[in-house]
């Protein structure tokens, strides 16, 4: 007999919209007959192992509407990547618990995960459907047009960027912000969006889609700042060298890294600090400062793409749907239709796992430290609608009357 019992869990860097996703789920497998308990796992694939459950079912459709509209992982998440031995564990839990749905929201790795899992279920003639959900602010997952989580992402880069462009307007100098991004740089790429006026920054942009030389970073600069009085600047963590050695490496004295032996990128302010300090050292710029995004940009509240938000909510319930009434496991994908719409489509779990997709040549400018109007078309219908504006005032000098000279 079928036991009617599905589990949902989150996974990896939280987003501003994945809640969004979480009860999409959970709504949509309450309105089936056959769906007796929808399990939650705490803290991603490490709740499953550790069978930290709770369950959804009982929880009210008010309060779950609540939390779809909270920023961050309401279920908690992990950075754990399971290997083979890892995810059949997971499988055993599954199989303990009667568990016959498996829906796990998140990026590259998750649907690894959900890949090996199924596998796992197909080797034991176990009636498992695993769906894997997507979610990444860094917009990085193959076959998809966009992945939820990286509009309110670009939302934020965008609006901070517009400001942090009128504060160096007003007090000129060179401005550095380091934005998300290992391998893609999408995100990055954003910071051009709020852009009004044409000297307007950032008047340079660096993404890890193309090789980043320090001696042509610091002549790039050089040339901005004798052109604009000024210079605003977009750098991705990622950006590297032709070995692709990340260029914090290079710089830096001491380099940290993370469990899984990846340098540290984010969060630690170094890569700003270093390039700020290449910049003071070698053109003799006396004001130069330095930002790191860092975690800022996942989860900040009350800076959210309504498109976002939809999508996230959608691909949640088509998850479900695909599970109950579809035959196979894969993974939900967005897919771009007319000047603005969205379809989605369930993508075999190989076609996804563990891969990457980075920035299309054409998004990026020849130069390499702009943008084309084709990324500015792809990206301004996803960050949602009332985008805030800057002015300004009108240049109308009064002749001087004081003779100096």
């Amino acid at each position: 007999m079928p036991s009617g019992k599905i589990l949902v869990a989150q996974g990896g860097g939280p987003t501003a919209v994945i809640n969004q996703s979480l009860v999409g789920v959970t709504l949509e497998a309450r309105r089936f007959r056959s769906v007796e308990r929808v399990y939650g796992a705490w803290h991603g694939v490490r709740g499953i192992i550790n069978e930290d459950f709770v369950d959804l079912t009982q929880e009210t459709s008010h309060n779950l509407e609540m939390v779809a509209n909270t920023p961050s992982s309401a279920l908690g998440s992990t950075r754990d990547k399971p290997d083979m031995k890892y995810c059949q564990e997971i499988f055993e839990v599954l199989r303990a618990h009667e568990i016959e749905h498996f829906f796990y929201i998140g990026g590259n790795d998750s649907s690894d995960t959900v890949r090996i899992v199924s596998l796992e279920a197909q080797k034991a003639n176990y009636p498992l459907r695993c769906i894997h959900i997507p979610k990444t602010i860094d917009n990085d997952l193959v076959g998809n047009d966009h992945t939820p989580g990286f509009p309110s992402a670009a939302r934020f880069v965008a609006q901070a960027f517009a400001g942090a462009n009128l504060d160096n307007a007003s007090l000129p100098g060179v401005y550095v912000g380091v934005v998300m991004g290992r391998h893609a740089g999408f995100l990055t790429a954003a910071s051009a969006l709020g852009k009004k006026f044409p000297d307007d920054g950032p008047h340079l942009i660096y993404l890890p889609e193309r090789t980043f030389v320090v001696d042509k970073f610091l002549a790039d600069v050089k040339q901005a700042y004798e052109r604009f009085g000024r210079c605003v600047i977009a750098v991705s963590e990622g950006i590297h060298d032709e070995s692709g050695a990340p260029i914090a490496t290079l710089l830096a004295k001491d380099v940290e890294r993370d469990a899984h032996g990846n340098v540290q990128l984010s969060g630690t302010g170094a890569l700003a600090d270093l390039l700020c300090e290449e910049i003071k050292s070698k053109l003799k710029i006396k004001r130069v400062r330095g930002d790191t995004f860092g975690y800022l940009q996942r989860s900040f509240i009350g800076c959210v793409s309504d498109v976002d938000q939809r999508e996230a909510r959608e691909v949640g319930e088509k998850a479900v749907q695909y599970a109950m009434w579809g035959e196979r496991d894969g993974s939900v994908a967005i897919k771009r239709t007319g000047f603005y719409s969205v379809d989605y489509e369930l993508l075999p779990l190989e076609a996804v796992a563990g891969k990457t997709r980075t920035m299309e040549d054409e998004f990026i400018a020849p130069s390499g430290t702009d943008i084309t109007d084709a990324f500015r078309l792809y990206l301004r219908p996803l960050v949602g609608s009332k985008m805030p504006d800057a002015f300004r005032l009108r240049f109308n000098p009064v002749p001087k009357r004081m003779n100096r000279g």
